[in-house]
């Protein structure tokens, strides 16, 4: 992994302090959707639009720090996780280069294992709450996308993945709301979740989505308190 500007100047102007004294618990990862890094880069650190991550990382694996890690960077938008709303204040984020139309490549996918075991490290971040854009914002949000391998993260204790298992289909909402999904109709949640754990599947929702759902909501519970706030 190669790494740049990860100390200050902040090439980004892009954030501000994290309300009320919260500390990251979330780390949101992101895909560009742009045609270059370089041009990400420069929309993530312009002011005028009002966007940015702490991480990029490029396709060939450097790692590039715009934003320190305490500060809220503006990347997650309007959403919810596991009961938080104001998850800019509570995440990092990780955006990488993707147009989300190509797999991604083998140095970046290194390089984001290596940061990401050093920021749950730094901030005692749990694999459990590394999750997707879309998985806190399914109604505007695809990314990281179909073609990003979670479970290559979860093999590495980075992220999670579930155990194969089949439910009730009238199951799969409550469990996705345990887990922490947000309230959202059945079918954009239904997208979210195999973008993340079935991209290849197809069709109306089954049993064996329900069934995954509810191993994670078995394994991963969100505290009911979380869920009323």
């Amino acid at each position: 992994m190669s790494v740049i500007a990860d100390t200050p100047p902040w090439p980004s102007p892009n954030y501000g302090d994290r309300r009320g004294g919260v500390l990251p618990s979330l780390i949101v990862i992101h895909y560009t959707a742009m045609a270059s890094c370089a041009e990400a880069r420069a929309r993530l650190c312009d002011p005028a639009f009002e966007v940015s991550a702490h991480w990029l990382i490029s396709e060939t694996g450097v790692v590039e720090g715009l934003v320190p890690e305490a500060a809220r960077a503006w990347h997650a938008g309007a959403g919810a996780w596991a009961g938080v709303t104001d998850v800019n204040s509570a995440s990092i984020g990780i955006e990488l280069a993707n147009t989300g139309l190509q797999p991604f490549a083998e140095p970046q996918m290194a390089a984001l294992e290596a940061l990401l075991a050093g920021i749950m490290q730094r901030w005692a971040i749990p694999p459990h709450r590394v999750i997707a854009h879309s998985d806190m914002a399914p109604a505007r949000k695809g990314d990281p996308g179909a073609k990003f391998d979670w479970r290559r993260l979860a093999l590495q204790g980075l992220s999670i993945w579930p155990s194969a298992g089949e439910a009730d289909v009238d199951a799969f909402l409550p469990a996705l709301r345990r887990f922490g999904y947000p309230e959202a109709p059945e079918a954009e949640l239904l997208t979210a979740f195999r973008l993340r754990f079935r991209p290849w599947a197809r069709g109306p929702l089954g049993r064996v989505d329900a069934g995954l759902a509810c191993d994670l909501a078995l394994r991963f519970p969100v505290d009911a308190t979380a869920l009323q706030a």
